[in-house]
């Protein structure tokens, strides 16, 4: 058969030549004699032994190796040969705010002295902006400012009274970015170590094909397989930021990245002629219909203010923000190619590369290490039902002498819906925690049981343990959070039985914290019941 030579494959996927590898596949491995002819070798070949390797590289499940990149673009129409802004200014307003003077004898073109600060605005020319007139309305309790009218006597010597109200916009502006192309950035290391000598290539999305100096490795990346759980995209949203400086094209994106957020398209109104959408202008305000019969504020709901509010309500009942990037996404603009006008987020999915790998060998062994771990403990705070998710940590360790690869899932009781298994490496004594997120499927308080369940690199169980959480009922008006519950109420120091095989076996704890699951290392077989 010939020389046998064994080699080591570390794949290694990283952003980078960054962070650690996890679990590689191998897809189908064949052996054949590969055979040059050129031009100028009369009918000869040169042939050699090469054994091919079709593998799949996937991703860690922590964000910290992939990428999605995307251009920023300004929000602009090219409907002419020219590129226009649609919105003068590009910018819109955080808060735009309605004010209103109690005021007599109040005219659209009143000054100061009567309006107040509803007195036509002017630009830096002079000239009046146009829509910035105030609107006046009549006194009265049943008006948009309801306002006493006074008396008679008041009437006849000071003027009828009654309220002039105008739109302004005192507080921050930000600017709106369309969302371009998007690309999944990302590279692949693969290092080949036969003796001493160590052959090494790296691959990627821009680069897909490459051969090692010595010729003794060629990798071609084939692509992605399609996962379970799809990369977000951004087509249908615009990016707000806070305004770096003055109006227009910001030279710098800035990193007040607790400002950011990504709203829908149909929530703007790029010409400011629509209410109660962000970007209203003087012109869509003004021109209300029975502007003095409708409520204060009207034309104004619905700005950027209400969905950055909001998101602070939910950080602050332990919730994911549904608008702002910073809490949503992870590694926001880390992206180190990304450019001064691009949008980048880490990407948390596992993505699973498809790689064709060909060495010059008579033949090849894979060589993997398989070493023992252990679950060192499970975590579910108490979270609202329905309020997106609730997030489980489990901690495990690797308990061997060798760095290996492992599988870990969590299985939970009906009522919550199925998690994705995560593949990951850990080195020897090494302790790593993975998070899953947890969707309960009713908005009702309900306590459920889960299992965490760690294989080592050939599927085989290593350790199991159950884990018990609660969820508060879904509360669906506005107001505080209610108190939330804790998963164990137990007395300090509080006793655990563990039962196997008909022997009891007696643990003392002296802390379990009332807002954590409570896991134990355990086989199959076992169960873990508590005394209350």
């Amino acid at each position: 058969m010939g020389r046998l030579a064994r080699f080591l494959i570390y794949m290694i996927r990283l952003l980078f030549l960054q962070n650690m590898v996890i679990s590689v596949e191998i897809l189908s491995k064949s052996k054949l004699e590969k055979c040059e002819k050129r031009t100028d070798s009369n009918d000869e070949l040169n042939c050699t032994t090469k054994i091919v390797i079709n593998m799949a590289v996937p991703s860690g499940s922590s964000g910290g190796e992939a990428f999605v990149v995307a251009e920023i673009v300004e929000v602009e129409e090219n409907s002419t040969n020219n590129m226009q802004t649609l919105r003068v200014p590009p910018d819109v307003p955080f808060k735009p705010q309605e004010f209103f003077v109690k005021t007599r004898k109040c005219q659209p073109d009143a000054g100061a002295n009567v309006v107040k600060i509803c007195e036509r605005l002017r630009d830096e020319d002079g000239h009046i902006i146009e829509h910035t007139r105030p609107i006046c309305c009549p006194c009265g309790p049943r008006r948009r400012a309801p306002s006493s009218c006074g008396n008679i006597f008041d009437k006849l010597i000071k003027g009828k009274a009654n309220t002039a109200h105008c739109l302004r916009f005192p507080g921050d502006w930000f600017h709106v970015f369309g969302i371009g192309q998007q690309s999944i950035g990302f590279s692949v290391r693969i290092e080949m170590k036969t003796g001493n000598k160590v052959s090494e290539v790296i691959v990627g999305p821009e680069n897909r094909t490459a051969t090692s100096k010595d010729n003794f490795l060629k990798v071609n990346l084939i692509g992605d397989f399609v996962g379970y759980t799809s990369i977000p995209t951004f087509e249908d949203f615009y990016l707000v930021i806070p305004r770096q400086g003055s109006p227009g094209q910001p030279n710098d994106l800035g990193r007040n990245l607790s400002m950011w957020m990504l709203l829908e398209r149909v929530r703007f109104t790029l010409d400011g002629v629509e209410c109660n959408k962000i970007g209203v202008s003087y012109d869509a305000f003004n021109g209300q219909p029975n502007f003095c019969s409708s409520p204060f504020w009207s034309c104004l709901h619905n700005q950027l203010w209400n969905f950055w509010e909001a998101d602070q309500n939910r950080i602050k009942r332990g919730q994911v923000p549904l608008y702002g990037v910073q809490g949503k996404y992870e590694r926001i603009n880390e992206h180190p190619d990304a450019g001064s006008h691009s949008f980048s987020i880490g990407v948390t999915e596992v993505l699973n590369t498809n790689l064709l790998i060909e060495l010059r060998a008579d033949d090849i062994d894979f060589v993997f290490q398989r070493s023992p771990g252990k679950i060192m403990s499970v975590t579910v705070p108490t979270f609202e039902a329905l309020t997106q998710f609730g997030v489980a940590t489990i901690t495990a360790k690797n308990t061997g002498e060798v760095e290996a690869s492992y599988s870990l899932t969590f299985d939970c009781s009906k009522g919550v819906a199925h998690m994705e298994e995560q593949f990951f490496i850990m080195k020897p004594k090494e302790i790593s925690a993975r998070s899953f997120k947890v969707y309960p499927t009713t908005d009702q308080a309900a306590r459920y049981v889960c299992s965490a369940i760690l294989k080592d690199s050939e599927f085989s169980e290593v350790d199991r343990a159950e884990c018990q959480f609660s969820t508060t009922a879904t509360v669906f008006e506005n107001g505080s959070q209610r108190e939330m519950l804790g998963l164990f109420r137990l007395q300090l120091p509080h006793t655990v039985y563990l039962y196997e095989l008909g022997s009891t076996f007696r643990f003392t704890f002296s802390y379990i914290s009332h807002r954590a699951c409570v896991a134990m290392a355990f086989t199959s077989e076992r169960l873990v019941r508590s005394s209350l």
